[in-house]
């Protein structure tokens, strides 16, 4: 090739790059703006039900616990009683 289509061939990969690197930013600005739109429409619960949807799960955790804990304690007796039953 010669020098002049060299030049000519690295000045349109310049500018294709330019544009490539101008259509990212610009993708990039986008989606700032829409996170920031989506931001502003979330309604965040006031104090007082936040306040009672957590003693909420507290209470279902502990009755949750009890229960398992109950059945555990169920089926290590009735383990302990087949294996005497066993010997």
């Amino acid at each position: 090739m010669s020098d002049k289509e060299n030049k000519v061939v690295e000045t349109s990969k310049k500018t294709t790059e330019k544009k490539a690197k101008a259509k990212g930013q610009g993708r990039l600005s986008k989606f700032f703006k829409d996170y920031k739109s989506e931001i502003k429409k979330i309604v965040w619960p006031s104090k007082e039900t936040t306040l009672k949807s957590t003693c909420m799960v507290i209470v279902c955790l502990v009755v949750s616990a009890a229960v398992v804990g109950a059945l555990d304690l169920g089926a290590g007796k009735l383990m302990d009683l087949l294996v005497s039953l066993v010997k």
